[in-house]
């Protein structure tokens, strides 16, 4: 699927949830969402890979809000504050269908009746095309990664796959009426799944997902859900925003708004920014701040996703280990990243002060490559970067990366005049806060009162998340554990750094998607 961009999610499941349909007095579509405390038992963290497609430029412009009349509702299971899901309908009559509405992926895809090889499809609802009567057969059959794929699909639509780093699903196009809430979208091309590798699925409370993305970055190219609302003038405004109600005693999960926005979702004024990269939402965010200092490494400026299939706040480990080193978290002790500092400590110290571009002091010392053009962190390479470094130790690349993440730590420290004792004692510290290889920390449930209030800057303006808010909690009284929300996943030039705000962000601050001026907005939460 060529390259991909790593996105990282935690999906928290449990006992199945039901749902309650309330009637709806102003004629909009609202289904009733209930919570479940969390389990601990049933975290299971997972780092997502999506495909990487082409992008544009994004313009600036307008946005208006809409009456009730324009606009269509669907409600959102909230599911332990880590998965928003509603219910769509395919086919005509209509086969109900729980789904992720995922801003970080483009295409529709359902279990398929012809799955039949597949545990999770057991545990789902399927989608049957016999008993559609607008259903129609979509493309041609194709040879997909496996014959068993090819033989699959080859009474069907064209065959594709979808990867994700906790399973893949695959399965071929075929194309019905989908209905959201109150609108029938005609003619829509989605995927059913005919196989779900994956024991992610099988626990899963949703049976699929319906992306938000835009077409560049959908599988197959095929027209997403959202584009052809548009396409099909079911929508009066080029506009969807999301409400998440991160309050654990209402039933409501929150509601997802096509064509408006719904101004009891949330407080004051939305700050627009542009999307930088059309593809997924992304954006342009500034500097990040831990308490009231800056971490200084977004000061020159930080591409950011919106992802509302990402359950928490992902972000460069730089960043991640100083949070939480600020918030006590217990991470993985690194012994590689301490033998940097001790053997390596003094040269980055001199380098610096000596005037030397942090971008360039891992390569004077010799533990990353400088091609003579671009900074090339080890992470992930090229193939000549491969051959060139044919022969090395497999430890090298997280050396290199050790000594990036000190440069930052201790450039960081110099520009605040501390002395060097202070600066490496502080370096060591962060070196013991080191996320664990699956991204998660644990703290004391009892310090999150004095933990420090983070801020993204967005569009010039402070955006905070309280302890409160980037803390999950699970558990009472004596069995209580709390996790930090935010994840470490750092990507390859020219993508780095990124971080990628979900549910977390999203419930403190209403979000709207400006598809037709391609900028997204931001308010406080109602």
């Amino acid at each position: 699927m060529g390259h991909k961009f790593l996105l990282v999610a935690i999906c928290i499941w449990a006992l199945t949830c039901s749902y309650a349909l309330p009637a709806s007095s102003d004629g909009l579509v609202r289904i009733g969402l209930k919570k479940r405390p969390l389990d601990l038992n049933n975290i299971n963290a997972a780092k997502i890979a999506r495909k990487e497609g082409k992008y544009a430029e994004g313009l600036l412009g307008i946005h208006r809000n809409l009456d009730d009349s324009d606009v269509d509702i669907v409600s959102l299971k909230n599911y332990l504050d880590a998965q928003y899901f509603g219910e769509i309908g395919i086919g005509s009559p209509p086969q109900k269908f729980s789904v992720i509405f995922d801003t970080g992926s483009s295409n529709l895809w359902v279990p398929s009746s012809k799955c039949y090889f597949s545990i999770a499809c057991l545990f789902h609802s399927k989608y049957k095309a016999g008993r559609s009567s607008t259903y129609t057969k979509n493309g041609f059959s194709v040879l997909g990664e496996s014959q068993s794929d090819f033989l699959l699909a080859s009474d069907s639509g064209k065959s594709c796959d979808i990867h994700y780093g906790s399973g893949s699903i695959s399965g071929f196009f075929s194309q019905d009426n989908v209905e959201v809430g109150d609108l029938v979208v005609k003619d829509q091309v989605f995927i059913e799944a005919t196989r779900e590798g994956s024991l992610t699925f099988v626990v899963a409370k949703f049976d699929g997902i319906l992306g938000l993305g835009f077409q560049e970055i959908s599988v197959g190219k095929a027209v997403p859900v959202w584009d052809n609302m548009v396409a099909q003038g079911l929508v009066s405004e080029k506009v969807f925003s999301f409400w998440l109600n991160r309050d654990p005693e209402a039933k409501e999960g929150g509601e997802i708004v096509f064509g408006g926005v719904d101004p009891r979702h949330f407080k004051g004024e939305h700050t627009y920014v542009r999307v930088t990269r059309k593809g997924y939402w992304q954006f342009e965010m500034g500097d990040f701040l831990i308490g009231n200092h800056s971490t200084g490494f977004c000061e020159g400026g930080c591409a950011a996703i919106v992802d509302s299939g990402t359950s928490l706040l992902a972000g460069p480990t730089t960043v991640v280990t100083e949070i939480n080193h600020a918030i006590g978290a217990e991470g993985v002790v690194s012994m590689e990243c301490k033998l940097v500092v001790s053997q390596y400590g003094e040269m980055i110290w001199d380098l610096l002060v000596s005037g030397v571009q942090p971008n360039k002091v891992c390569s004077q010392i010799g533990l990353c490559f400088f091609n003579g053009a671009q900074y090339v962190s080890t992470g992930i390479e090229t193939m000549v970067e491969k051959e060139n470094r044919e022969g090395s130790l497999a430890g090298d690349t997280f050396m290199c990366t050790a000594c990036e993440m000190t440069v930052v730590w201790v450039q960081n420290q110099l520009k605040q005049k501390e002395t060097k004792e202070k600066i490496f004692k502080y370096v060591n510290e962060l070196c013991e806060n080191l996320p664990s290889p699956m991204g998660e920390s644990v703290i004391d449930c009892d310090s999150i009162a004095k933990m420090p209030n983070v801020t993204f800057t967005i569009g010039d303006k402070p955006f905070n998340l309280t302890a409160e808010q980037y803390i999950l909690k699970t558990g009472e009284g004596i069995a209580s554990v709390c996790i930090s929300g935010f994840i470490a996943v750092d990507f390859p030039p020219p993508q780095s750094p990124l971080w990628i705000l979900g549910d977390s962000f999203m419930g403190a601050y209403h979000t709207v998607f400006d598809f037709g001026n391609l900028q997204l907005g931001f308010a406080e939460a109602a």
